[in-house]
């Protein structure tokens, strides 16, 4: 299996996705934006808050997690070309038909999963709490 994001302040949404995710198989490749990547994601100032090598460590220290990696492209594709995952997994913020990579994995007789999200469960919210912004 694999999946890919930002992982910045990880989070109650975050763990219970992973662990889903894992749930699909028996071993979980995460692939983390590095820092650069990120911020060309337009999340906001500052961010990510932690800087790839702790957002690895923290995933890497995971149950769920297998092993993790980065990439400093806008996307995973080439690494989702390179590894051959024979499941793709993201959050339920996404579509599907529109995960990057997902015609790829599908070409080679792969499956594509849209896990659903946490409601009220995202970096951002958690962020906008912290600063007393919600």
């Amino acid at each position: 299996m694999f999946t890919n994001g930002v992982f910045d302040l990880l989070h109650r949404g975050h763990v219970t996705y992973l662990a889903q995710a894992r749930a699909l198989g028996a071993s979980l490749l995460v692939a983390a934006n590095s820092d650069a990547s990120a911020r060309g994601l337009g999340k906001g100032a500052g961010r990510p808050l932690n800087a790839l090598e702790d957002r690895l460590a923290v995933l890497a220290a995971l149950e769920a997690v297998t092993l993790v990696t980065w990439f400093e492209e806008e996307t995973p594709l080439g690494l989702i070309l390179a590894v051959k995952p024979d499941v793709l997994v993201k959050g339920g913020d996404w579509k599907p038909q529109v995960i990057v990579g997902a015609t790829e994995v599908k070409s080679w007789g792969g499956a594509v999963h849209s896990i659903p999200l946490l409601q009220g469960r995202s970096t951002t919210s958690l962020i906008g709490r912290i600063r007393g912004k919600s």
